[in-house]
């Protein structure tokens, strides 16, 4: 792994620690891990696979990813408190958080300095899957669909708090 790579990884496990204490919901809560997606999207997806398998093998790895975030976003807590929302990552959210994230971590370091290679060259095989890019796709759209699955949800349900508290929220344009 590149020391990007190790940056990237960590910043978007600090993310949810950062969210372990409670803090305001703002739009810094939605764009930082959605900014650090799109960057590892724009810096490792080049092209999703679609020979034999990989598109099964993305499949599967974005329903997990959206498994993960959803569920990381249901057990978050959002409550009001002086006319704002404030949030609280769950120990139930950071621990799924730090599944996902280091469930690929574990897989590249396994893959590229454990001996796993050969594995994963094996189950390609097996599977019909057509090589690393799959991989790489699969793995980087989890990734992805976690984290922007987790912010929707944390998105909805703070609107939904919104209308089920309207006296609680200040209206801002008031």
């Amino acid at each position: 792994m590149t020391a990007t790579e190790w940056i990237t990884d960590a910043a978007l496990i600090l993310v949810v620690f950062r969210q372990l204490r409670e803090g305001r919901l703002d739009r810094k809560t939605f764009l930082l891990p959605l900014a650090i997606v799109a960057f590892v999207a724009y810096s490792y997806l080049d092209t999703i696979p679609t020979g034999g398998n990989d598109l099964v093998l993305v499949a599967a790895l974005m329903a997990i990813g959206a498994v993960l975030g959803i569920a990381g976003g249901v057990y978050t807590r959002i409550r009001a408190l002086d006319g704002h929302l404030l949030i609280k990552a769950g120990a139930v959210s950071a621990i799924l958080w730090v599944v996902g994230m280091g469930a690929r971590m574990g897989f590249q370091v396994w893959v590229e300095h454990a001996g796993g290679a050969d594995d994963v060259a094996r189950f390609s095989l097996t599977h019909h899957i057509t090589g690393q890019q799959a991989w790489v796709a699969a793995f980087v759209l989890m990734a992805l669909t976690e984290v922007v699955t987790r912010v929707a949800t944390i998105y909805v349900r703070s609107r939904m708090h919104k209308a089920l508290h309207p006296v609680a929220v200040l209206d801002r344009a008031a």
